[in-house]
């Protein structure tokens, strides 16, 4: 569901100056930890370009209304469908579109969520879609690792990173975006002591201090249930993708972020929080 509250202030002021300026780019990245936030930016893009209202976005009329509901015939949105990756089969439809003019607008938009799932054939497909902007069309890619997205394509667009600050707070819509259900959101309650803890646990991981295995044995006691591992896991990667973009502590992001992998892949095989969170403070001390 998109959410045109749930967006990066920052970012929008900067790209509603480029539309009232006429001065939009041709194509944008959006990098953010928190795909909620890159989303709802993008289609906010699209309905603030296109709102007939005097308060744009106002989100309430016929084009925002259209946008949102992901039915604007100048508006196409390229997702991963429940597959691993995005194929070259769904990018070729853009290129083909890009010999149509606009139905409704005076530009089209088209949106590739998780653009770092991208095979390499369609990043290709997608290159060629960037080189050739003949028709009225802004291209916006979202990704979460800016790394992982082809530097011929990085290079042909405007990037613009987003703080992700909503995710590192728990927001509601933050959450439900990484894969949280409203009944395991009010299973987790209020999460402000919580945070603080797996804060303290991050901090004393990435600094090698001893007291971390006592606090992964208080934190794993605390939380309960699959619910709360996944919860635990998930603010201990955005902690180390926060990180990772500072370049003061990029190397403690880049090791946090290696070991949080290998926790996703031992807790597929049920191994519990507790042996998860001691596996992660010892093998940052070696």
């Amino acid at each position: 569901m998109i959410n045109l509250q749930h967006i990066d202030q920052k970012q929008t002021q900067i790209l509603r100056q480029a539309v009232d300026s006429g001065q939009m780019a041709h194509s944008y990245l959006f990098v953010a930890n928190d795909p909620a936030i890159a989303r709802n930016t993008a289609y906010w893009l699209a309905c603030y370009y296109n709102c007939q209202g005097t308060d744009k976005p106002d989100g309430n009329c016929q084009n925002c209304q259209q946008i949102l509901s992901g039915n604007h015939p100048d508006l196409l949105a390229v997702t991963l469908e429940d597959r691993q990756s995005i194929s070259i089969d769904q990018i070729r439809p853009l290129k083909e579109e890009l010999a149509k003019s606009p139905v409704e607008s005076t530009i089209r938009f088209f949106i590739i969520e998780q653009a770092q799932s991208l095979t390499l054939s369609a990043a290709n497909a997608l290159l060629n879609l960037l080189e050739e902007p003949v028709a009225p069309v802004v291209t916006i890619l979202l990704t979460n690792n800016v790394d992982q997205i082809l530097p011929t394509i990085r290079s042909r667009t405007q990037i613009i990173k987003f703080t992700d600050n909503n995710v590192l707070s728990g927001d509601q819509d933050s959450l439900i975006a990484n894969g949280f259900s409203e009944d395991e959101l009010a299973e987790l309650g209020d999460l402000n002591q919580l945070n603080q803890q797996i804060k303290y646990f991050y901090q004393e991981v990435t600094e090698g201090n001893d007291l971390a295995l006592v606090s992964a044995h208080k934190l794993a006691m605390q939380v309960t249930g699959k619910t709360g591992q996944n919860y635990v896991l998930l603010r201990l990667k955005y902690l180390a993708e926060s990180d990772f973009q500072q370049e003061s502590t990029r190397l403690n992001g880049l090791h946090m972020l290696k070991y949080i992998m290998e926790l996703d892949k031992m807790r597929m095989s049920n191994v519990n929080l507790r042996n998860l969170l001691d596996y992660l403070a010892l093998q940052i001390k070696r």
